[in-house]
């Protein structure tokens, strides 16, 4: 009995002990997992509110889908200009093809004095520049049948002198009439001026050309070993001092013929547009009627060449007809071209650009009528418009990083 005492007793003691035991450790683990999940909160709360912080201060500077970055040192470094669009005059055109040609004025043909076969005194090609007096060409025919002209001629000089010195005292002494005389005295003069004509150009290699105005070859029609008769042209020499434009014009602008006042164009080997207007042009003729072959009508202006017109050359030519008031136009320069589709670049504000697209008019080369797309006040690249396509083209931004 009392052995069932002292074991109930004992197992009390470990129940009480062990009850003791958990309940301080529950309730230590129970306190610091709710301490830890109010630190947990606290700290995502704030984490929160600095990241709604950064982003709404982000979003604040974030510039509109499709916008081009340019910083500014990057745009000057590119050569990126811009100007503001106004309404303002444009010129109405007619746009045709032509071509520059020497004027006729400035050209002088170079013929041959005697008849014979051709040898070049010194290599020539077209273009390069030729003095007056310069030698040119021989002209040779003691190979020929006839025989040497320079010879021959000289035989008929010296023939006809002594028929006019014999001729003299018998006009004095009554002998012959006067008549006769005068026939004498023709045939001799004839002759010594052809002698002398030949005799002070004549060397060893024949009959010398020299070259009677000083310019440029235009161009040489005879090679070494033709023969030419006499009055055969050899060469063509401009002073290229003139050129003509000649225009193709289309014959449905017929009636606008009258209306043409100037013109301006651009070659096939550079982009630059040349107004009539600087090189002191003038409008030579318009045709009154069509080529028969083309359906063309031909309008012709000449013009001081400066240096830098090849003549030969093909040309693009606007027409100028007359002024239009309150016209949209901006520089050429500042279009670009995707797929047939025509976009100019407004400035948005220092470092950012918008592309837009716009529909064309008429052009005059320089400048360019803009139908829509654009309302006028709106700054636009003038220069540089492809490197900022390019630009577009490589930041392509989808957000701004502010990494300036």
């Amino acid at each position: 009995m009392r052995v069932r005492f002292l074991s109930l007793i004992a197992q009390v003691a470990v129940s009480a002990a062990l009850a003791i035991a958990f309940v301080p450790v529950t309730s230590c683990s129970g306190h610091q997992g709710e301490h830890e999940h109010e630190e947990h909160d606290a700290e995502h709360e704030h984490e929160g509110h600095e990241d709604g912080e950064h982003e709404g201060e982000h979003e604040g500077h974030e510039h509109a889908p499709g916008t081009i970055i340019m910083e500014p040192e990057k745009a000057e470094a590119a050569g990126v200009k811009t100007a503001t669009v106004q309404f303002s005059n444009f010129n109405d055109v007619i746009q045709a093809s032509g071509k520059i040609t020497a004027a006729s004025c400035d050209e002088t043909t170079i013929v041959a004095t005697t008849a014979g076969i051709v040898t070049h005194a010194q290599h020539i090609s077209e273009g390069m520049p030729i003095g007056r007096g310069t030698t040119l060409f021989y002209v040779a025919s003691d190979k020929l049948q006839d025989g040497d002209q320079a010879k021959r001629t000289r035989i008929a000089y010296l023939a006809a002198k002594r028929d006019y010195d014999r001729a003299k005292p018998l006009l004095e002494d009554h002998l012959i009439t006067d008549r006769e005389f005068s026939s004498i005295k023709a045939d001799y003069e004839t002759a010594r001026v052809a002698y002398e004509a030949v005799s002070s150009n004549t060397t060893a290699r024949g009959v010398t050309v020299r070259a009677s105005v000083g310019g440029y070859v235009s161009q040489c029609m005879v090679k070494d070993g033709d023969f030419v008769e006499m009055g055969a042209p050899l060469m063509t020499i401009t002073k290229n001092q003139h050129l003509y434009l000649r225009a193709e014009v289309p014959m449905r602008y017929y009636s606008s013929l009258g209306k043409i006042s100037s013109a301006k164009f651009r070659t096939q080997f550079s982009d630059a547009i040349i107004d009539l207007k600087q090189m002191n042009g003038r409008l030579m003729s318009s045709g009154k009627s069509a080529e028969v072959t083309t359906s063309y009508i031909p309008v012709t202006f000449q013009f001081d060449n400066n240096g830098t017109i090849v003549p030969g050359a093909y040309a693009e030519v606007f027409l100028i007809t007359g002024v239009r008031n309150g016209v949209l136009s901006v520089p050429t320069s500042a279009l670009t071209e995707e797929q047939g589709v025509y976009y100019v670049y407004c400035k948005m504000d220092e470092d950012s650009y918008r592309k837009q697209e716009v529909t064309l008019g008429a052009t005059d080369g320089e400048n360019t009528e803009i139908l829509t797309g654009l309302k006028g006040g709106e700054s636009v690249v003038v220069k540089g418009a492809i490197n900022v396509k390019l630009a577009g083209a490589s930041n392509a931004i989808p957000a701004h990083t502010h990494n300036h």
